[in-house]
């Protein structure tokens, strides 16, 4: 049993069990158990005022992970991703917030901050940054929890995804995910060394960035272009690990095929070049000579 409010409840459901979840989880992260061999290994529901938050553990060829889902009253959805040893560091972050939590007074709304904002942390886990926000407003307190991945063309972070656990279920919140833990340890799995670090290039009037990021379906590139004369217009494009040398001999391929061409061309244009200079031959003047011909000692002209 979990301590604190009598509204917060932990279920354990057989998939989604209520209400309609079949449509939770269309990133690109969570594709499904038919897609990238992904295995749903445990799931919890927790139930926190109004608000339902499911937490399954996942698990495919790049390790363990997991996805809190939140199911507001209204039926309004979204989610984030933790690694395992990120959900342990976030369930670390649970504790110290409870603590500050219960250490406040009764709101007062004379005395609430401007932004709202009543403690703040962030947690870095590779290319990926998570910003923990206890706020207030008029509704009460909670804890706002978002997630924005990081470049180098993206140095404050991309669009964010978030979530929002009211204050008084955060002990709830922070013992299920002690639970998962418990079970299934902090170990990601998957790739254990460090990524290489970004790449810059630039050409002409544009900056081409390579970024190496990993996420819950594996380690990718993301390669930006960023053209300077358009107010820094960019677009990008990822590509998954297991492209990438398919990637590099189609690169490798073109660059041969144009170096045969340039090499090509450049052999006819001097084969052109010496059409052209036979083209403007005099053939008397250029006509080579035979002996004697120019009037000296010789058997074909002279006066004899």
């Amino acid at each position: 049993m979990f301590s604190g409010s009598a509204n917060a409840r932990i279920f354990l459901p057989s998939k989604y069990g209520q209400g309609g979840m079949d449509n939770v989880g269309n990133s690109d992260f969570d594709s499904g158990q038919n897609q990238q061999g992904e295995q749903e290994l445990a799931t919890k529901m927790l139930q926190i005022q109004s608000k339902r938050f499911y937490l399954d553990v996942k698990q495919n060829r790049r390790g363990r992970f997991i996805k809190v889902a939140e199911i507001s009253a209204d039926g309004r959805r979204s989610q984030i991703f933790l690694a395992l040893s990120t959900a342990a560091d976030f369930r670390d972050h649970l504790s110290s917030f409870s603590d500050y939590y219960a250490s406040l007074g009764p709101p007062n709304p004379e005395s609430m901050p401007e932004d709202g904002k009543l403690k703040s942390e962030m947690m870095i886990k590779e290319n990926r940054r998570y910003y923990l926000d206890l706020k207030e407003n008029s509704r009460g307190r909670f804890l706002r929890v978002s997630c924005a991945q990081v470049s180098q063309t993206m140095v404050r972070g991309g669009p964010r995804s978030q979530i929002a656990i009211p204050a008084q279920g955060m002990i709830e919140f922070r013992d299920a995910l002690t639970d998962l833990l418990d079970e299934f340890g902090t170990d990601d799995g998957g790739f254990k060394g460090e990524l290489p670090e970004g790449r810059h290039m630039r050409v002409e009037n544009k900056n081409f960035y390579f970024d190496i990021g990993q996420n819950n379906r594996g380690i990718y590139m993301r390669i930006s272009e960023v053209l300077q004369v358009k107010s820094n217009f960019r677009t990008a494009i990822t590509v998954p690990e297991k492209s990438w040398a398919r990637f590099r001999d189609i690169f490798a391929d073109y660059c041969d095929k144009m170096k045969d061409g340039n090499a090509s061309a450049s052999g006819g244009s001097s084969g052109d070049k010496d059409a052209v200079r036979d083209s403007t031959r005099d053939p008397v003047r250029d006509r080579p000579s035979s002996s004697g011909a120019d009037g000296g000692p010789g058997t074909g002209s002279g006066p004899k």
